[in-house]
């Protein structure tokens, strides 16, 4: 085999991996977490959004792309549709934002889409959850947590979610959190397969894709627009390369070598030029810091940030 088929295997090899360790820091783990399959389950409870959220932000003003799998104003809507109450996230809407990004990433070719393979096996954790949750709504709560209410009656109280007791314990972000804790399903020292750490791997990847939008989204006064893949490889060493080994980073990088150029994104949100192109990301990108900054206060005040 010559030196040049040889780095070609070996390029597969390292994105093959990172597809599989996107998300995680631990190589360890991975082995024993891969085994553990989630059917994708397609449908939540229909939920219901009372924030006032799409009044806030204004009429939607993007339209459908025609013969695009990705479809921009989909995922600005289900982002609008998310942020409930005042400090909540409902999750049906959240993880369709999530099925949006998922296409996004796709779009972008194969190396990344394999990056993308790993975020949708959380979503399908998240939802097999809610199912399991919706099936059996008597195993919601821990057998000791009406007496430890019972003992105090201000608990959660400045919490928007008890007003959410007629609803699933996987309706909102803020429900998920408490039932999960009441049912000990949390673990701070070791890792699970919870809700709540699985939603801070979300967040976290969520959040390197808002910097690349908003990156995306950058006009400069002078000088040349930097490349897509430069833009990507800088929001990624940012955000969740703090939270991977080195070999995951390296990987990573390989895969941001192949991103296509900027006129691609035109085309894939269907705009003109670059002014175009940074209006439409910015609303974006404003619409994911919104439902970021209510993820990143709740799992902030449950000391979640950190989970293993």
């Amino acid at each position: 085999m010559g030196v040049k088929s040889k780095a070609a295997a070996a390029i597969v090899v390292l994105l093959l991996f990172l597809g599989l360790l996107w998300q995680y820091g631990s190589l360890d783990y991975h082995w024993d977490s891969c085994l553990k399959g989630y059917n994708q389950v397609n449908k939540l409870h229909q939920l219901s959004n009372s924030s006032g959220a799409d009044a806030a932000w204004g009429p939607h003003v993007l339209e459908a792309c025609p013969g695009q799998t990705f479809q921009v104003s989909l995922l600005l809507s289900h982002l609008l549709a998310a942020p409930a109450y005042t400090s909540d996230v409902l999750l049906q809407p959240y993880l369709s934002s999530w099925d949006e990004l998922i296409k996004f990433m796709e779009s972008l070719g194969p190396m990344v889409g394999l990056i993308s393979k790993e975020i949708e096996s959380k979503t399908s954790v998240i939802r097999q959850l809610a199912l399991l949750s919706e099936e059996n709504p008597e195993a919601e709560l821990s057998p000791d947590i009406h007496s430890i209410n019972s003992g105090n009656t201000e608990v959660g109280t400045k919490n928007d979610v008890e007003a959410l007791g007629h609803a699933s314990a996987y309706h909102s972000l803020r429900s998920m959190i408490k039932t999960e804790l009441n049912q000990g399903v949390v673990d701070f020292n070791h890792q699970t397969d919870s809700g709540c750490r699985t939603i801070l791997r979300l967040h976290r990847a969520l959040l390197w894709l808002k910097l690349f939008l908003e990156k995306l989204a950058e006009t400069p006064v002078a000088g040349r627009l930097r490349s897509p893949s430069d833009l990507c490889r800088e929001a990624y060493q940012n955000t969740l390369a703090n939270y991977h080994t080195w070999f995951v980073r390296r990987a990573a990088e390989l895969a941001f070598i192949a991103l296509p150029e900027r006129g691609f994104f035109f085309r894939l949100v269907c705009v003109q030029s670059q002014e175009e192109l940074s209006m439409v990301l910015t609303k974006v990108a404003q619409a994911i810091e919104v439902v970021y900054n209510r993820t990143q206060k709740a799992l902030e005040e449950n000391g979640m940030l950190d989970l293993p």
